[in-house]
């Protein structure tokens, strides 16, 4: 009997062996080309197409050098995700080593950085080489629950036969992504790994919460860190005439004077006390602060130039935005839903109505609320060089996008019904494109 993706999950509530079978089966029917008993989840058949189409060996284990114990601490050191440690351990851990299963904490790239659990769970990792310094990104070990998470930048189980490689189908992993509640920048995966007859259902929506939980203690720890800085820019704001603003490192406003509160402001990627030029305020001194910048607008005239904007797309999982002009350049880094509405401006020059978009995004044109809140954001950091009402890049700004060397490639994380076209459809005539060669 044929069971869909939605039967064998509530299957696997019953009986996880006979779940297991039913995968076995989608698996070698998908992966030898012949007729499956019925088609993978959606999640899982496109992680398959991209680890094909990557070469990844479906029947050999082949695991990429592990990082030195130097590199690995370097990396703990540096990321975001040794804040939200505490968080992670007291929601999951306890229940893992019950359930004989196991914590994996990676960063964006898939690197395994922290690793605790079950005792007996640890060792039997260790033998696949589920270890701290493992990459298991999807391009190297098909489709896991910390690869897949990373590139569909959503919660993901891979149940048994999910699993892309032979050798990992006797586990279940459950990973959620982990993004930077400043920018929305991935930062990591959460994982709760085990022996296939450990798998539940429910364990996907308590990876998702905790996730959610260890974003909202980021986002606490950033409001405190703006509220420190506020109390050192107020007396000096109070004294000053004219526009200025105090933000942190990352451009996140902490106070103003004489102007409009912005919520950010762009920053070149590496600012420097001294003059310069930034998006929407124009001619700057900057001086430092503690933990940040105090930023006052000289209000000199700037002439009209052509800007120069290069989006890069290029990037499974990272994708930026830089400009650049006389005066210099700087980038930002996107996230996922603000790469989409770029990458879409740039293939649609003449611009693209509220309603539009929505439809380019959600395929439904009505939900224009969300769009325009996104786009508002948007303009927070390029707000100098778009146009709203059809949204557009100015008509004096040089656009080009750099896409993937392989179409299907293009932000393999959206649903996007647009992107979903454009990886099969060539750039409309007269968008500057770029394909690394």
């Amino acid at each position: 009997m044929a069971h869909s993706a939605k039967d064998v999950s509530r299957l696997a509530v019953l009986d996880v062996a006979q779940a297991a079978r039913v995968l076995s089966e989608i698996r070698d029917a998908a992966l030898s080309g012949q007729r499956a008993p019925a088609p993978p989840r959606p999640v899982i058949g496109a992680s398959w197409e991209r680890v094909r189409r990557g070469g990844v060996d479906p029947d050999h284990d082949v695991r990429a050098d592990p990082l030195g114990q130097e590199e690995i601490e370097r990396r703990r050191r540096d990321s975001p995700l040794r804040h939200v440690l505490p968080v992670l351990r007291e929601s999951l851990l306890a229940v893992a080593d019950v359930a004989q299963h196991i914590m994996v904490v990676a960063d964006s790239d898939g690197r395994v950085l922290w690793r605790e659990g079950s005792p007996s769970v640890l060792r039997r990792a260790d033998g696949m080489g589920f270890e701290p310094g493992a990459d298991w990104g999807e391009g190297v070990v098909g489709t896991n629950g910390v690869g897949t998470p990373v590139v569909a930048r959503r919660p993901v189980q891979v149940f048994a036969s999910e699993h892309f490689v032979r050798s990992h189908t006797s586990w279940t992993c459950t990973g959620a992504p982990i993004t930077d509640p400043r920018d929305g920048r991935l930062i990591g995966v959460v994982d709760v790994s085990g022996p296939l007859r450990t798998m539940h259902p429910a364990t996907l929506a308590w990876v998702e919460t905790v996730a959610k939980l260890a974003e909202a203690h980021l986002r606490e720890l950033h409001l405190t860190s703006l509220d420190r800085l506020r109390a050192v820019a107020a007396p000096l704001l109070s004294g000053l005439g004219g526009r200025a603003l105090a933000v942190d490192r990352d451009g996140w406003t902490a106070a103003v004077t004489g102007m409009p509160y912005t919520g950010r402001v762009a920053l070149p990627g590496a600012l420097e006390p001294g003059r310069c030029l930034l998006p929407v305020l124009g001619p700057c001194s900057v001086e430092p602060l503690p933990g940040g910048w105090l930023i006052r607008a000289t209000d000199a005239p700037v002439p009209e130039r052509t800007t120069r904007v290069v989006l890069d797309m290029g990037h499974p999982r990272r994708w930026s935005v830089t400009v650049s002009g006389d005066t210099g350049s700087w980038t930002h880094e996107l996230s996922a839903r603000h790469a989409e509405l770029l990458c879409l401006l740039a293939l649609h020059r003449a611009g693209r109505s509220a309603a539009a978009l929505a439809a380019d995004l959600f395929g439904d044109p009505a939900r224009t609320v969300t769009v325009r809140a996104e786009m508002s954001r948007v303009r927070r950091y390029l707000g100098a060089i778009l146009e709203h009402r059809p949204y557009r890049f100015r008509d004096t700004a040089e656009v080009e996008l750099l896409l993937p060397r392989n179409p299907q490639d293009l932000l393999p994380h959206s649903l996007a019904p647009a992107v979903v076209r454009a990886r099969s459809t060539p750039a409309p005539d007269g968008t500057p494109t770029r394909r690394p060669r």
